[in-house]
């Protein structure tokens, strides 16, 4: 789907291994590291970068993550759960839509 391997490692981890939500959240965003900063590097070295914006996507996704980390950690493992569903739920429909869309251009 192009979301990324959170999609399929959260659900798996509480539903087959009965993991608690904030915990799979958790291993999720700690195995998310290490492939991000190989990522990083690659594209760096075959130019893929936008130097322009960088700062500003950076800044974005380090202000979202403190905001996102700090309700999550308040909020019930069953509220946090039925949230990523509902994520889940919306960017499913939206991949389906927007393939639709795209192809018909």
């Amino acid at each position: 789907m192009g979301i990324g391997g959170g999609t399929i490692l959260i659900p798996a981890l509480t539903i087959f291994l009965k993991t608690p939500q904030h915990i799979a959240q958790s291993v999720n965003l700690l195995s998310f590291v290490p492939t991000a900063i190989v990522a990083i590097i690659s594209h760096i070295k075959q130019g893929n970068i936008e130097k322009n914006i960088t700062f500003k996507l950076i800044l974005g996704g380090v202000l979202g993550a403190v905001i996102g980390s700090y309700f999550a950690i308040r909020l019930p493992g069953n509220i946090l759960r039925r949230l990523f569903g509902g994520f889940l739920l919306i960017m499913g429909i939206y991949e389906v839509c927007c393939k639709k869309r795209c192809n018909k251009k």
